[in-house]
């Protein structure tokens, strides 16, 4: 039992079917490493009893000869998704001991398929954030080095993989919120095409942007998860999109003989560490010896993605966040005189200073004679990316690259200048400006023997091709396989 920790869901999965422990034992063994690493500070809420409790019926489940793949398998929800049995604060003062009447379409997909619940999981305030340095609960601590960002904003969700505190977990990607942490964390994670994950019961930060996909040790182990989060939600979920569940499990084992690989130019320029870039360098051989072929291309409008990115978002959050004034739901000021007051000091109170600064920056590029020169501009040149996009994938089947220009820094490296911060997305926001398919998976460690991911993205519906080049890359390497020291 002492390894359980580290072996992939379907080892798991097997061990539960053979009776060689139940999923009740297998709870309590995570629920037991959550407490012995309470101070990385992954777990922003937990409840043994309502973990038992799933666990208990899963079982039930496991004897009548249930057969479904995630049943019985402890995994924790970034807490950003709505849930019944626990809290949701999306890491927020606003929300400090918000209880939901319903579960999101992703929660309920999960527990549809017998996955336990082990509990919430910190991220950045409202998912703003590249650091889990945000959350007005605490910072969440890479495993691999303590003094380091996790990355953001599923940073919780990543160091509860990472460090075998759960099998996996769900994160969310609005800029690069599940590569980048899964990058700086050793682990894979993979955001799906827009709209092919329910975001109904997921707390909104930019509404055109904001996808949900599983954080996990390999590619297999996502596509399982992936395989139960995906689906339509139409009736719930204006975004959600009309394509049929599918199994991403079943093109695993295709070869790579063929395969073109694009390598755009703008991802290995300036800026791109040395470290990062030979881990990736290598890689990108061993994608070759396994029979793909690397494409030069070009995506000449990458450098706009960070003004781009950084005017859509803030403009959809400060209209997503409105709802929060204290008159329905979450924090409300203790004294005020008037309506307005209240608004004002229930905001200056429950908002953080990131959250505070997108506001500030979405409401101005939406105001009166800004809208055109600002928000419109932004919207043309999200579709030229897109159209980019598009143009290389005529001379390449998967485009691959860094996730992030260097790897994890230093906690409060950055917090003064979040300009630097918002550079460090210069690599995930492309694609998803373009609504793309993209994961990370880890290829090598850089400065301070810190993981470094490799980015894979897909031309639209092409997650099955994705999780196949990084299932063969990870059956012919062992960095998804290496832990922290102690984990």
């Amino acid at each position: 039992m002492s390894e359980i920790h580290l072996q992939p869901l379907k080892h798991l999965r097997g061990m539960l079917s053979k009776k060689e422990l139940s999923a009740p034992e297998l709870a309590q063994h995570f629920l037991a490493r959550m407490k012995t690493h309470a101070h990385l500070g992954a777990f922003l809420a937990t409840d043994e009893a309502a973990t038992l409790f799933q666990a208990a019926a899963a079982q039930k489940r496991i004897d009548a000869g249930d057969t479904a793949p995630l049943l019985g398998l402890p995994i924790a929800h970034k807490d950003i998704f709505v849930t019944v049995d626990w809290p949701t604060t999306a890491g927020s003062k606003m929300l400090s001991g918000y209880r939901s009447p319903f579960d999101s379409t992703i929660v309920s997909n999960l527990a549809g398929e017998g996955a336990v619940c082990l509990g919430k999981l910190n991220c950045d305030e409202f998912a703003m954030g590249s650091s889990n340095e945000n959350s007005a609960y605490g910072k969440a601590l890479n495993p691999w080095d303590t003094s380091r960002i996790p990355g953001g904003s599923s940073g919780g969700s990543a160091v509860a993989v990472a460090a075998g505190l759960a099998a996996a977990a769900t994160g969310t990607d609005t800029g690069g919120s599940i590569r980048q942490p899964a990058a700086f964390c050793g682990i894979t994670g993979i955001k799906p095409t827009y709209g092919r994950a329910s975001r109904y019961g997921m707390v909104a930060f930019a509404s055109s942007l904001d996808q949900a996909g599983p954080m996990a040790r390999s590619a297999e182990d996502c596509a399982l998860l992936l395989s139960a989060m995906c689906g339509p939600d139409l009736d719930r979920d204006s975004t959600s999109l009309d394509v049929p569940k599918e199994d991403f499990s079943i093109g695993l084992n295709g070869k790579l003989d063929g395969l073109r690989v694009g390598i755009p130019k703008e991802f290995f320029g300036e800026g791109l560490s040395a470290d990062v870039r030979a881990a990736i360098d290598a890689a990108l051989k061993e994608l070759e010896k396994l029979g793909a072929k690397l494409v030069p291309i070009q995506l000449p409008r990458t450098e706009l993605s960070i003004p781009v990115y950084y005017i859509i978002a803030p403009a959809e959050a400060s209209s997503n966040l409105s709802r929060f004034d204290g008159v329905k739901f979450g924090h409300r000021a203790g004294k005020y005189t008037d309506l307005l007051d209240m608004y004002k000091k229930t905001r200056m109170e429950g908002f953080g200073d990131e959250v505070k600064r997108r506001i500030m920056i979405g409401t101005y590029v939406l105001s009166h004679g800004y809208y055109d020169a600002y928000y419109l501009q932004a919207q043309k040149i999200r579709r030229m990316i897109a159209d980019d996009f598009q143009n290389a994938f005529k001379e390449c089947d998967v485009i691959a690259g860094p996730v992030a220009p260097t790897v994890a820094w230093k906690i409060g490296e950055k917090s003064d200048d979040p300009v630097a911060n918002y550079l460090a997305d210069i690599f995930t926001l492309p694609a998803s400006l373009a609504g793309l398919p993209g994961m990370s998976l880890p290829v090598g460690f850089g400065a301070g023997n810190m993981p470094v991911g490799m980015q894979l993205i897909g031309n639209y519906f092409k997650e099955a091709q994705l999780l196949n080049v990084a299932h063969q890359y990870q059956q012919a390497t062992d960095f998804h396989a290496r832990r922290p020291e102690g984990f």
